[in-house]
């Protein structure tokens, strides 16, 4: 078997894997402990090693250099070698050695665990080669490094310490040693992505931290493809598992180290693109999230988005002066890439960072009116093909970027009354109007998605709002996604998105709305869960079971409700559970039946369901169920009819009895 594993074709090796896989934890389970502890309990020795893992020990020991010589590349890694033997950027993930590597890094930790000594001399054997150039080349020194990164927390704390000194100095020495920028784009690569996988021992020594915190700087200026990329994701990976250390004054430091990085802020990030910049600002923003003294914070926030808010004012004040300013493409694109920055930003930061939003707020808003009317104008003399343009297309990127900022800081608010009576009004002036007024093609999804967090987090605060927003967005919106099941795909999640967060959150606005109205929201959740997309047709299905839910706890509108929808809804959730496409919701449709037949079961239902003709509403339903399964299913016997009706009936005990149901033939037809 070790034998056939060392074959160069990986279907192969996948076999081979899956066994070394399951031997090593087998071996483990029989006995948990490493055949080595760690030196401070017993120096060198070993434990007493089992009879049937020391029988494998040369065998493990053998594997697990093939393991270190063959490991396949993390999704960490965008630095690769390619085809024609030159160091690129990876742009596309290779997901079949992403599932590779995620397999031997199991494989491997096991047989760390079984022997980690072992691991661990093969490991700087090997490192020792590539320092002195007898197995130098870059797929060893890759292979070798993904290998060391893999099994981070597998060895002790004090030996995972000792070896990855001795790893990463080795690292940075070789770095300091080749040439060509091929080669430290290589070794850069390695040490970056070791040094993510070992959060703990970053934890654990600060000047180490610092250290390598420092070099991903430096490696932040090397333009070579790939490696500013990597340093900052990096950078974002270590300030998310160590953030407070960041923020606290270390041990013969005088000042924390996030006022050294905000101190040097411009020289770090000036050789950076801008999507590595926002990559940036949110790694900051990790470690500010973490500072627990409130004005200490506040003061910090400044500093950070000092940068950024300089070319904001500048961009404001030339537009108080000229709006035409906003016309222009390069000024366009910098407002995004701002705003870019602060949705990152708040994403990290998280509701402190209402200093940051409560100062650009207004002067935001403003520039989302005054775009949109720039965009309208352009439609309206140039049609609506002129929204593939790249000015509109800019132009519609600061509106977005505007709401999904105002989304991201509300979704991660502590105080909804402060939200609801200082961010909201103005808010709701700048955007309804403006998305009930513009052609569909120029409507911002995000709009919808941005209100239905603000309904989400605020909740019965946002209630007496609720008729404006439906009055703005609803039937407008409606309009555009009722015409078949794929245009406008982003409008339609996003619609019943809110629609599910009004009748979870202020279901008491759905009630005061016209009945017309109330008519057209029923109309559109039955729509939803007929739907060809998954994730519409399962929000459709919960709205309707909460509504309905909703509708009981409202004696006064309850049986109103059922006289006029009950039956229709009946119909309707029939056709889809007998239809083979939505099979996926069966179960959903079983439980909404369940409440639906326990409400007429136990006398819940006070109104006629027929009034043409009064009588017991059990039994009118029984019929009208028959015929429904009669019209569907005129090849069923009378018998197995009657079957199902007991089944049904019998349904508030066992929701899963529509699972024989489903089987039968067509679907039936509303």
């Amino acid at each position: 078997m070790l034998l056939v594993s060392e074959v160069e074709e990986t279907e192969i090796f996948k076999i081979c894997l899956e066994y070394w896989n399951h031997l090593a934890a087998e071996l483990y389970r029989e006995s948990p402990f490493s055949t080595s502890t760690s030196p401070l309990l017993s120096g060198s020795q070993h434990f007493d090693v089992p009879p049937r893992r020391q029988l494998y020990l040369p065998v493990l020991s053998k594997v697990r250099l093939l393991m270190v010589s063959r490991m396949a590349k993390p999704e960490e890694v965008l630095v690769v070698e390619n085809d024609q033997g030159e160091v690129v950027r990876e742009f596309m993930k290779d997901t079949d050695s992403i599932n590779l590597y995620k397999n031997m890094r199991e494989t491997l930790g096991t047989m760390t665990h079984l022997d980690y000594a072992d691991t661990e001399r093969i490991m700087t054997e090997k490192l020792h080669n590539q320092v002195n150039g007898t197995e130098w080349s870059w797929k060893n020194l890759n292979t070798l490094c993904w290998a060391i990164g893999s099994i981070s927390g597998a060895m002790h704390e004090e030996d995972e310490k000792r070896f990855l000194v001795t790893v990463i100095k080795d690292l940075l020495g070789l770095c300091e040693q080749k040439r060509g920028k091929d080669n430290k784009a290589i070794i850069a690569s390695n040490i970056m992505y070791i040094v993510g996988q070992y959060p703990r021992f970053l934890r654990a020594h600060w000047k180490f931290l610092k250290t390598v915190v420092n070099k991903l700087f430096e490696f932040m200026h090397e333009t070579h493809d790939g490696v500013q990329d990597m340093a900052c994701d990096t950078f974002i990976k270590i300030a998310q598992k160590c953030r407070r250390h960041f923020v606290q004054v270390q041990v013969g430091e005088v000042m924390p180290f996030i006022d050294e990085i905000l101190n040097n802020i411009n020289t770090i990030i000036c050789d950076l693109q801008p999507q590595q910049v926002h990559t940036f600002y949110e790694a900051v923003g990790y470690m500010i999230g973490a500072q627990t003294d409130q004005a200490v914070q506040e003061h910090i926030i400044e500093k950070y988005m000092l940068l950024p808010n300089q070319v904001w004012d500048s961009i404001i004040q030339q537009a108080t002066k000229n709006v035409d300013i906003l016309k222009d493409p390069e000024t366009v694109k910098q407002l995004g890439s701002i705003l870019k920055t602060n949705v990152r930003a708040c994403k990290a930061v998280g509701h402190p960072f209402v200093i940051q939003l409560g100062r650009i707020y207004l002067d935001m808003l403003n520039v989302y009116k005054c775009l949109s009317e720039n965009i309208s104008a352009a439609i309206q003399t140039n049609g609506e093909m002129v929204t593939k343009q790249p000015l509109i297309r800019s132009m519609r990127t600061v509106k977005r970027e505007t709401l999904k900022l105002i989304s991201g800081w509300v979704s991660r608010s502590s105080d909804p009354q402060m939200v609801g009576e200082n961010f909201v009004p103005p808010l709701l002036d700048a955007v309804l109007i403006d998305y009930q007024r513009n052609v569909p093609a120029a409507r911002e999804p995000e709009v919808l998605s941005t209100m239905a967090t603000i309904v989400n987090k605020l909740g019965g605060h946002i209630t007496g709002e609720i008729p404006q927003i439906f009055d703005a967005v609803f039937e407008c919106t409606l309009n555009m996604i009722n015409k078949d099941f794929e245009e406008y795909p982003e409008h339609r999640t996003h619609f019943f998105y809110l629609l599910q967060a009004v009748n979870s959150h202020c279901f008491p606005a759905f009630l005061a709305i016209p009945p017309a109205q109330f008519k057209l929201v029923l109309d559109s959740i039955i729509w939803a869960f007929k739907h060809t997309m998954r994730n519409v047709a399962d929000t459709g299905l919960q709205i309707l079971y909460t509504l309905l839910q909703n509708v009981t706890q409202e004696e006064a509108a309850a049986q109103s409700f059922y006289q006029t929808y009950f039956c229709d809804i009946l119909q309707h959730i029939f056709s889809v559970v007998t239809d083979t496409s939505h099979t996926a919701g069966l179960t959903m449709h079983a439980s909404i039946l369940t409440y639906m037949f326990n409400l007429v079961e136990e006398g819940k239902i006070n109104t006629q369901l027929n009034p043409s003709n009064p009588g017991n509403n059990q039994v009118f339903i029984q019929e009208y169920v028959a015929n429904l399964l009669k019209t569907a299913f005129p090849h069923l016997q009378e018998q197995k009819k009657a079957l199902y009706l007991t089944c049904f009936s019998e349904m508030s005990r066992n929701v899963h009895v529509l699972c024989s149901f489903r089987k039968q033939s067509p679907p039936i037809v509303d």
